[in-house]
């Protein structure tokens, strides 16, 4: 019987020094996963989304999500700001005008449109250039309402930029 408590207790400090073992490089791992971040108190960033592709725009907004969502960048210090600010082809996924929109198209931008609806609930800042749906024919009173109209995307990128938001390009 003594022989069987301590094996059993030898095991039980194997067990235990090979837990101790799995979580600590467990953890080193999944804090290192983005060298990128060290030292980086805050996930400031803007999208510049000239996207038109409805199919694409709900593959790439996954990541863009993820952008904010992430628990490493959720982890930072500061809450992340992130805004994104539509111009070109993009325009037309943000109007409750879908003409030009097959029947599966029509369905993407309507997933595209919740998607945006809850990026906007989360504190995302998204903009459309009114430019951009003038020179393309999309009437501003049909854009999404959760989505903000501003004259000239341009000078709203170069304003996220100079407040220093990194920018990154969905083309």
């Amino acid at each position: 019987m003594t022989y069987y408590i301590k094996s059993y207790g030898y095991s039980f400090f194997l067990f235990s020094c090979a837990l101790l073992i799995f979580f600590t490089t467990t953890a080193t791992a999944m804090a290192g996963e983005y060298r990128a971040l060290e030292g980086v108190k805050q996930a400031k960033v803007v999208f510049d989304v000239s996207l038109g592709s409805p199919k694409i725009s709900n593959l790439v907004f996954w990541a863009v999500k993820n952008v904010y969502e992430d628990a490493n960048v959720r982890g930072l210090p500061q809450t992340p700001e992130i805004a994104v600010v539509f111009h070109g082809q993009a325009v037309k996924l943000l109007t409750s005008d879908q003409q030009g929109f097959t029947g599966a198209e029509k369905e993407e931008v309507a997933k595209f449109a919740g998607t945006l609806q809850q990026m906007k609930n989360d504190g995302v800042k998204l903009e459309v250039c009114l430019y951009a749906a003038k020179v393309l024919g999309v009437e501003p009173s049909t854009i999404l309402p959760q989505v903000d109209g501003v004259g000239n995307g341009f000078i709203s990128i170069a304003g996220y930029q100079q407040q220093g938001y990194s920018l990154i390009r969905i083309n």
